[in-house]
């Protein structure tokens, strides 16, 4: 069994081809996941595995240690992910897991952008300036190819700087925001990536047009955008059943009363396979969840392990 790092990873994929993945993946019947999450916020185990009956399974074991990026020496999340055949169950490959999470992360948030935000955006903003943020940006960038400028909110001031220059560096017109409440009020489209418990988004300061993509929040009591901001969207998922399954974004304003379980429209299945319709006006705003999954992680090492090809056999 081959395992191949995160240099090979970065080596073989691009957005594009793992975008175009995703989204054939989505148009195929649904996988079955299973995700088991063991410690808590300060330090967390989680393994997450999904089956693509007759094609793959995969596992991605995880730990999450929010408290090493102050520390500075090491990722916040490590991983490793193993991909087998679904016909024979014969290992195929371990994947540098880390790498992984970084690519189908942002990528899931750009095939939502892709089937959600309006068709010509100019301005992103970026809430957040964590190891994920960067990814996010390039990965809208790439759906939306007509966003000239990139707005950075974050708690630190000095990590929006840092992250604005690094994006400056490759050329992306990039400048950090203090006033978050003004610059949600500028953006086309919004990418928020933080474990914030209070909502950062306000939905009185969504124009109309606007594409909310939610990343950071993933246990019921984080969240990233308020009841309102709920309320005045077209919500979707990434995956309908992990979003019901623990995610605050979702659960808390179907808990307040803001919307129902009926207001969550539909999921990438339904939006990649046309059984619903995304923006129905220049109008709408949309609000799209990440909530990951194992079946996200699967369809990445697939993408990798169709790229390698005959290197890993």
């Amino acid at each position: 069994m081959h395992f191949v790092s995160d240099t090979e990873v970065t080596k073989v994929l691009t957005f594009p081809i793992l975008i175009a993945v995703l989204e054939e993946a989505h148009r195929r019947p649904k996988m079955e996941v299973l995700d088991a999450f063991l410690g808590d916020e300060k330090g967390q185990y989680v393994i997450r595995s999904a089956v693509d009956p007759g094609r793959y399974m995969a596992s991605k074991m995880f730990t999450s240690f929010p408290a090493n990026l102050a520390e500075g020496k090491m990722p916040a999340v490590q991983a490793v992910c193993v991909l087998f055949d679904g016909t024979n169950g014969r290992p195929l490959a371990a994947m540098d897991g880390t790498e992984i999470t970084h690519w189908r992360t942002a990528a899931d948030s750009a095939l939502g952008t892709k089937l959600l935000a309006p068709p010509n955006p100019e301005t992103l903003l970026c809430v957040g300036a964590g190891e994920m943020s960067e990814w996010l940006i390039r990965g809208h960038r790439t759906v939306r190819t007509s966003l000239q400028r990139v707005l950075v909110w974050n708690r630190s001031p000095d990590r929006a700087d840092d992250l604005a220059r690094r994006l400056a560096a490759d050329g992306v017109k990039a400048e950090t925001v203090t006033d978050l409440d003004a610059a949600t009020r500028e953006a086309d489209i919004i990418t928020t990536c933080t474990r914030a418990h209070q909502p950062l988004i306000k939905g009185r300061n969504l124009r109309p047009g606007t594409h909310l993509d939610l990343v950071g929040g993933y246990t019921p009591q984080t969240r990233e955008a308020d009841d309102e901001a709920a309320k005045r969207s077209r919500v979707f998922v990434d995956r309908r059943e992990s979003a019901f399954h623990g995610v605050g974004d979702i659960l808390q304003p179907i808990a307040s009363g803001a919307i129902s379980e009926a207001d969550v429209l539909g999921d990438l299945y339904d939006l990649a396979g046309g059984r619903v319709q995304g923006r129905t006006s220049p109008s709408d705003i949309t609000f799209f969840k990440n909530a990951g999954g194992g079946h996200l992680d699967l369809m990445t090492c697939e993408a990798v392990f169709r790229q390698l090809g005959a290197k890993l056999v």
